[in-house]
């Protein structure tokens, strides 16, 4: 299937590991242009290294870096972006405490990163995909916008916050070819997930294998996939709602949640 990408470029922040990354290696091989964003050099060159593989002719990646909880450092990057067609607002940051132990300054973090940097990215670049009519906002929200782990109150708001942002801009596209849409995986085999399943089978003297199911049979008893999904599984179905093929989605959720969410 031609997703038709040809001469389109994405911006995914947060994109040099995990699902964002795992996005952009997939909008490279279906014929797509992508900018990522990390907060290091060292992360982003490392990224870059990794999507080398899947450039070809007529094929770019290129990255930023830029601590998108700055409203400052995120103004610089948009002023040095190219024109971009897709916009994946990726990044996102969580803090496992209890409700009564996570401060202002826990939640203002998570709010900035998660939820403010999707606003000044969308503020900017909606108006511009709208002037050109076509473009695609996709928000990456989680299962725990409506799951609401306890130890996750202040991360599962600003992931439900996003889709409340995400429905609100999909209004203002009315009419045109612009689309705005969230998604909302289900528990995602990223890096940090392997490192918390590795070292909690240490911790317990039992396989990765064991933690991963007791994790479905204790935890996330809700799940039907009763596994981690793998990243790449997320990424072809969200390269999939940035292509002009998903004309006829928009203000929707997209449950990658593995039936969790119910």
């Amino acid at each position: 299937m031609d997703l038709q990408f040809k001469g389109k470029t994405a911006f995914i922040s947060g994109s040099t590991s995990g699902i964002g990354l795992a996005v952009a290696k997939t909008l490279l091989q279906e014929g797509a242009n992508v900018v990522i964003n990390g907060r290091s050099q060292a992360t982003v060159d490392k990224a870059l290294e990794d999507l080398e593989l899947y450039t070809s002719s007529g094929v770019s990646a290129k990255g930023f870096v830029a601590d998108l909880s700055d409203q400052k450092a995120t103004d610089d990057l948009i002023a040095a972006l190219p024109p971009i067609d897709m916009l994946v607002n990726n990044v996102g940051i969580y803090k496992s405490t209890s409700f009564y132990e996570t401060s202002d300054a826990d939640w203002q973090s998570m709010l900035n990163v998660t939820l403010m940097s999707g606003v000044r990215l969308s503020k900017a670049l909606l108006p511009q995909m709208l002037d050109r009519n076509w473009g695609r906002i996709l928000f990456i929200s989680s299962e725990c916008a409506t799951l609401v782990p306890e130890d996750l109150i202040a991360y599962s708001t600003t992931k439900a916050a996003m889709l409340a942002l995400s429905r609100g801009l999909a209004q203002l596209t009315r009419g045109t070819g612009v689309t705005v849409n969230a998604a909302t995986p289900g528990s995602t085999l990223t890096e940090g997930a392997e490192t918390f399943l590795e070292n909690l089978a240490k911790e317990k003297n039992q396989s990765v294998r064991e933690v991963e199911a007791a994790f479905f049979k204790e935890t996330r008893t809700s799940s039907l996939l009763e596994r981690f999904a793998n990243v790449e599984e997320i990424a072809h179905t969200l390269t999939y709602y940035c292509s002009p093929l998903s004309a006829a989605t928009n203000g929707a959720v997209i449950r990658l949640d593995g039936g969790s969410m119910g």
